[in-house]
């Protein structure tokens, strides 16, 4: 089950259609799906996180704890909407297209995707791409 939960003030559109999104991303990648929340937040809510969990003193747009058995996805993806909404402005690309490429990125690294050198950036951009085209 994909849910959605609100530390702050921002509530996403279309939560059915997100969801069913998600659904169909995470089929399509042959896996199953299991039990996602995700939670959308402030820098803060989120810095303390990074802090916490992972030792970054850094401010970032998403942090996933993956806690999925085999091809079945279950995990908490945090958000950090103030995060989305600067860097949309940055990448010079609406809000809402920017939190949807953040929300598939999540589910993406759950598929198995990474990001942390060049080539599985660029593999991981790319199936965002794919993905975000299908939602449209």
């Amino acid at each position: 089950m994909i849910s959605f939960n609100y530390e702050t003030d921002f509530i996403l559109d279309r939560e059915a259609e997100f969801t069913q999104w998600i659904s169909s991303t995470i089929l399509e990648e042959k896996c199953k799906i299991g039990d996602i929340d995700y939670i959308f937040c402030s820098d803060d809510y989120l810095h303390k996180l990074n802090v916490d969990f992972l030792n970054h003193d850094t401010l970032t747009d998403i942090i996933s704890f993956d806690y999925s058995v085999g091809k079945e996805l279950h995990g908490e993806i945090y958000i950090s909407v103030d995060r989305v909404r600067e860097n949309a402005s940055e990448f010079n690309t609406a809000f809402n297209e920017e939190m949807a490429r953040v929300i598939i990125h999540g589910v993406l690294h759950y598929c198995g995707y990474k990001d942390k050198t060049d080539a599985a950036e660029k593999e991981m951009r790319s199936k965002e791409d794919y993905y975000l085209a299908k939602r449209n």
